[in-house]
């Protein structure tokens, strides 16, 4: 069951409006199934839209934020829960603790730096919930690319390409959070394997 999920989303007002439509849209469907977003706590641009899709269902919007950017009144006004945190580096961890899934919208390089960061922890056996990229017109493209050819050249394992899941509408991302494989085995395997080849 999908009780909570984590949000990747960048803060920019200037994007193409189809951007900020899908991260409304999300915001709305996670309300809708009762789920919970747990984000950066902004309220611009992408990070905005999708609090206001949720709120707008009634749903339930947790925000995480640094001292300094809630200083700065960055922070949504209008969440359900805003915590303050006095790093980045705390904010990534607090927002993924007990998530059942960790969505990436399209964003620059705070967005690139928490995806990556996750699929890091992924690799690693530490985070083990789905991790879902959602492709709104293609952005992500060339970054499945990336990962594809990390993969191709043995940087990362065939069998990392498990640790994630690619949508291209939000009403797509339930199902690909149901769908995704367990990744438990999957991370004990590989480090057995990882093991026994020393």
């Amino acid at each position: 069951m999908i009780e909570r999920v984590c949000i990747y989303c960048a803060s920019s007002d200037y994007v193409n409006p189809v951007y900020l439509n899908a991260a409304y849209r999300l915001g709305e469907i996670l309300a809708e199934n009762s789920i919970t977003i747990v984000y950066g706590g902004g309220a611009a641009g992408l990070m905005g839209m999708a609090a206001n899709g949720a709120l707008s269902r009634g749903g339930k919007v947790i925000g995480v934020i640094p001292k300094f950017m809630y200083e700065l009144e960055w922070g949504h006004p209008a969440l359900t829960e805003m915590k303050i945190v006095e790093t980045m580096s705390e904010r990534k961890e607090l927002m993924r603790k007990d998530t059942d899934a960790a969505i990436a919208l399209p964003g620059g390089s705070g967005t690139f730096e928490e995806l990556f960061e996750t699929l890091t922890m992924k690799r690693l056996g530490v985070y083990l919930s789905p991790v879902i990229l959602l492709n709104t017109k293609n952005f992500y493209d060339p970054c499945i690319q990336l990962l594809e050819k990390a993969v191709d050249e043995k940087f990362m394992d065939e069998r990392n390409r498990d640790m994630w899941r690619i949508v291209d509408e939000p009403s797509k991302i339930i199902n690909a959070i149901e769908e995704s494989p367990e990744w438990s085995e999957s991370a004990r395997n590989f480090a057995t394997l990882r093991k026994n080849n020393k």
